[in-house]
Formats: structure tokens, C-alpha cells, sequence
């Protein structure tokens, strides 16, 4: 066979080679990039939650990230409802829409929460984070601490000044966070307790993650502390019911501005599931003192959902209270306050 004759019976077979090695890696990529994507949706589009509710964009779960914002502006209005975690049949809370920044930015602004301390207890505070790494800068805002106006409202953090957030990577609605050492210095059994809820509580308040698995610097986290708390399964919410208030009011949040009717939601495991949510405005007088009902309570956490209607005289700094009544002599237990600044 001569050589042109050669060159034409192989030419098309080489083209046919080509063409299906290069559909070959094509797909090789596309199937990489489909495994590896650390977005921490779990086949949940962007901007809905498990349940088909609009919500805030998931974290893409990757490390890095821009910091939240350390302080707290009162009056600062509106959240994001993500799904609660821990709750029954994955029950979700309804959700605002995340406020998006000047046209022809690539970025938006979401308002998320970083959970503190209110006594012994975890307690959300607003910050508004950038997309797409929410729950990374989510996480640095927490580092950061409570702005002055948290901290003289009784906020708190049991984690150590100077921890830094080294990566975040989500899979699986499971996010590995590894924190730097300085995380586990000092302090006892509920110091250490509440520095892991302060950091699940944060984490999961975003639909895309449930659970959290601890790392420090790299390496991965099975005792923590000198109390060796076990971590050698991510942990969940319910993994720190002790450090959550019977009535978690997870909107508002401290600094807001409300107008009646507000809209109050959060969980609470209360007997038989019932409490009471009251309004105070700036007189000091009762404006609204509501019952509430949750999804499920007396030892099972429940979700909550109401709007309120109140009536104010004064205009002004005002206060959130959830409270249960004794069962022994009917005098009201106090889980939580939340101040506000309460509008007529």
C-alpha cells in the first residue's frame, strides 16, 4: 500500500481516535468537577432551602473567605430563616431574601447570625457577611467577637481572643472547620462545651450544613479539651441542647427595629410544647404578651413561627422576652430577652 493510500484509509480513524479522546476528557472533567464541588448543597439549587422556600445562597463551602463585620448597628432590620437543624423531618423555617449589592457587582451581602453567650446559654446576634464564602466569614465574625453594644447587653464568647479560622470545607451537608490551636487553650468542661456550640450553632444556621467535624491546625479533633469532650462524629445542634435556651428566638435579633406587627421565630422545647413571647416598649410598658405554641416540645425541640401585633406608646428602646410560666406557682420563667428598638 502506498503511502497516500496509507495516509487516507488511517486519517479518518485518527480523527475518530481524537474526537473520542477528547470527549473523554471532557467528561473526566466535568464528572471531577461535579464530585469535588464543595458547595454544600447536596442538589439544592442556590437561593431555595430544602423544603422549596426562597432563602440566602448556601455557603460554597471553601476556605478563605471575606471577614464578617465585628460590629452590630441597632436597628438593623431583617434575617434569613435556613433550615433548623435537628428539628424534626428536616423542618425549615421561612426566609427573607438576602439584600444584594450596587448593580454590576458580582458579589451580595447576606445577614446571617454568629451565635454568642447570654448567661451559659447560646445566643444569636446579626451580621450581614458577602457571598459567596458566608459561612467562612460567618465563622470570622464569630472569631471576632461581640461588638460593645452586645457586650452591654450581657453577650459573651467562651473562645479564646486570637483563634483564627484556618479552612472551611462543606460535603456532604457536613462542614470540616479547622480552627488554630489557640481554640482549645484554657478553660473547664463548660467553657469547652459552649466554645463547640458557639461554632455549630453558627455554622448550621446555614441550610447547606447540619453538622460540623473539628480540626485544629490540620489535624482532626476526637477529645477536646483536658475534659475530653469526644468528637470523633460531627455534631449537630442537638448535640448541644444544654447550652440552648428552652425558647430560642432566632428572629428578631439584638439591635433590631421592629413595627407591629413583628414577626418572631426561632425553636423551643418547652412542656407541651407551649410559652409566652412578650413586647416592651420604651415606657416600659407591656405592648404585647402573646401565647405561643411550637411544632413539638417536653423534650422534643420545636419550631415556632407567629407575628405579632402590639401596641406601643413610646418609641424607643425596648425588650423581647420569652418566658414560660411555673408550673409550681404560675410565676414566669425567663429563657431569653432580646433587646430592640420597639417603633410605635
Amino acid at each position: 500500500m502506498s503511502v497516500d493510500n496509507a495516509t487516507m484509509h488511517h486519517g479518518p480513524y485518527r480523527l475518530r481516535r481524537t474526537l473520542v479522546l477528547a470527549t473523554a476528557v471532557v467528561l473526566a472533567s466535568s464528572l471531577a468537577t461535579a464530585c469535588g464541588q464543595d458547595d454544600g448543597s447536596g442538589g439544592t439549587s442556590a437561593g431555595a432551602d430544602r423544603t422549596g422556600t426562597p432563602s440566602a445562597p448556601d455557603t460554597d463551602g471553601t476556605t478563605g473567605g471575606t471577614g464578617g463585620s465585628g460590629d452590630t448597628t441597632p436597628g438593623q432590620g431583617g434575617t434569613h430563616a435556613p433550615t433548623m437543624p435537628g428539628m424534626p423531618n428536616g423542618t425549615t423555617m421561612p426566609s427573607m431574601p438576602s439584600m444584594p449589592t450596587a448593580p454590576g457587582q458580582g458579589h451580595h451581602q447576606i445577614r446571617t447570625s454568629v451565635y454568642f453567650l447570654h448567661g451559659e446559654q447560646v445566643s444569636p446576634a446579626p451580621r450581614t457577611v458577602t457571598a459567596p464564602t458566608t459561612a467562612a466569614a460567618a465563622l470570622r465574625a464569630l472569631l471576632a467577637g461581640p461588638s460593645r453594644y452586645e457586650s452591654r447587653n450581657g453577650r459573651a464568647t467562651a473562645i479564646p481572643s486570637g483563634t483564627t479560622l484556618r479552612s472551611i470545607v462543606v460535603r456532604r451537608h457536613v462542614a470540616t472547620i479547622d480552627l488554630s490551636g489557640r481554640y482549645d487553650d484554657g478553660g473547664g468542661s463548660l467553657s469547652m462545651q459552649a466554645r463547640l456550640a458557639q461554632v455549630v450553632f453558627t455554622a448550621t444556621r446555614f441550610p447547606s450544613i447540619e453538622k460540623v467535624r473539628f480540626e485544629l491546625d490540620g489535624k482532626p479533633v476526637t477529645s477536646f479539651g483536658g475534659e475530653g469532650i469526644v468528637l470523633n462524629h460531627p455534631v449537630g445542634r442537638a448535640d448541644f441542647e444544654d447550652l440552648a435556651p428552652q425558647i430560642l428566638v432566632e428572629s428578631p435579633l439584638i439591635g433590631d427595629t421592629v413595627r407591629s406587627p413583628v414577626r418572631v421565630w426561632g425553636s423551643a422545647n418547652t412542656f407541651e410544647a407551649t410559652f409566652r413571647l412578650k413586647i416592651t416598649d420604651a415606657a416600659g410598658r407591656t405592648a404585647a404578651d402573646v401565647h405561643v405554641t411550637a411544632t413539638s416540645g417536653t423534650g422534643t425541640r420545636g419550631t415556632f413561627d407567629v407575628t405579632i401585633p402590639y401596641r406601643a406608646i413610646r418609641s424607643g428602646a425596648g425588650t423581647l422576652t420569652a418566658y414560660w410560666n411555673s408550673l409550681e406557682d404560675g410565676h414566669p420563667v425567663i429563657e431569653d430577652t432580646v433587646p430592640l428598638t420597639v417603633q410605635r
